[in-house]
């Protein structure tokens, strides 16, 4: 099977849903991962809202399933936030969230359409201070999640977790950036192990990573290939940094030592670990070789999507529409000869593995809360 390529829908966040599928038509890919982010929730980074998840219902996944089977797109939903940790009536805003999303995955068809859920874990630092805190931050997934992948589990419904550690979660005053628990391969194995059901996995994003120094290609071959169910096409370039060095983050000084002495200081939390947001084939070299992530994935079997999740500094971080699909653009071409084979249109996704989303016509089923999951 040829691995198709779709387009994280965060990147479009000045665009409706209607004008997103525009631009995934334009730029050439095969499906979108519909963020559903909560209108009021905390984050103001890389979110978007392209669903109307406070009214969605049967009728409505009907229509989308139409509308996206008329343009031969497949789908998935996700929303990423701090579910065990963080304060705490937010934190339970965003577990309510999660479990509207896997209502409406269940209505769109769920793992019978591939339409999967991803999301953070997020990250207790209550617990994480005290002695054994990722033990205690462990067990605090098992007593969250459990419930919800269960529920899930019910509805024929995946849940995925994103890799990516959040390190610009809180204030550079912190002296840590490890802010989300599904950040590190042994965390995953871990999760597997205390909430033992099938229908959650991974979202790898390789980009992560790198600028941890982790090779994604050891990564992949450590993973277990039943769990892993997308891959984020997203890059960076590493900048050595003489100063702090290039294993723990850069800390926020006094102005006027940084200035005195030539220290570079972090001026915002994004900024403390060095390495550059990039695409893989657009504008920069980055610090990973995608062609031998590509093979080893071919190896192991995988068959998912991979989804551009556009956070580039010369493409999303522009604000430039033109900017933003152009990267995605250059994404694509850059990776299609590694995933097709070579026709007379070039390297190219065979139509022919093309299938439509099924028309499930599935019942509504009222919310529930996590107070009502027991």
């Amino acid at each position: 099977m040829a691995n198709p390529i779709w387009i994280m829908t965060s990147a479009f966040d000045q665009l409706n849903l209607d004008q997103t599928v525009e631009k995934a038509l334009e730029i050439g890919v095969q499906g979108l991962d519909l963020c559903v982010f909560r209108k009021d929730g905390t984050r103001d980074d890389f979110v978007a809202t392209h669903l109307d998840y406070e009214n969605f219902g049967s009728e409505d996944a009907k229509k989308l399933i139409e509308k996206f089977n008329g343009v031969k797109l497949r789908l998935s939903i996700g929303a990423f936030e701090n579910l065990i940790g963080g304060e705490l009536a937010e934190r339970i805003k965003n577990q309510n969230h999660l479990l509207r999303l896997i209502r409406m995955a269940f209505l769109l068809g769920g793992d019978e359409n591939d339409v999967k859920v991803g999301t953070f874990v997020g990250y207790n630092h209550e617990l994480g201070y005290q002695e054994g805190g990722f033990e205690k931050n462990l067990l605090e997934y098992q007593k969250i999640f459990g419930p919800i992948i269960r529920y899930a589990n019910s509805l024929g419904v995946t849940v995925v977790y994103e890799n990516c550690p959040m390190e610009g979660w809180r204030s550079s005053g912190h002296f840590g950036t490890f802010n989300n628990l599904t950040g590190v391969l042994a965390a995953r194995k871990i999760m597997y192990e205390l909430v033992p059901e099938s229908n959650h996995g991974e979202i790898y994003d390789p980009s992560h990573d790198v600028w941890q120094h982790t090779d994604p290609v050891e990564v992949i071959k450590n993973t277990d290939m039943n769990r892993l169910k997308r891959i984020h096409v997203k890059s960076t370039r590493n900048n050595p940094d003489p100063f702090w060095g290039n294993m723990y983050p850069m800390q926020e000084i006094k102005a006027e030592w940084a200035e005195k002495l030539g220290i570079p200081s972090s001026t915002n939390p994004w900024d403390r670990h060095h390495y550059e947001a990039t695409l893989p084939g657009f504008g920069l070299g980055d610090s990973m070789d995608w062609r031998a992530f590509v093979n080893i994935l071919k190896e192991k079997g995988f068959s998912g999507p991979f989804e551009i999740e556009n956070e580039a500094v010369l493409s999303k971080q522009t604000g430039n529409m033109g900017a933003i699909v152009q990267g995605c653009k250059a994404a694509v071409q850059n990776l299609a000869p590694l995933l097709y084979e070579l026709g007379n249109e070039g390297w190219t996704y065979p139509e022919s593995e093309y299938k439509p989303l099924l028309g499930v016509d599935r019942e509504d089923i009222p919310l529930v809360t996590m107070d009502s999951l027991g």
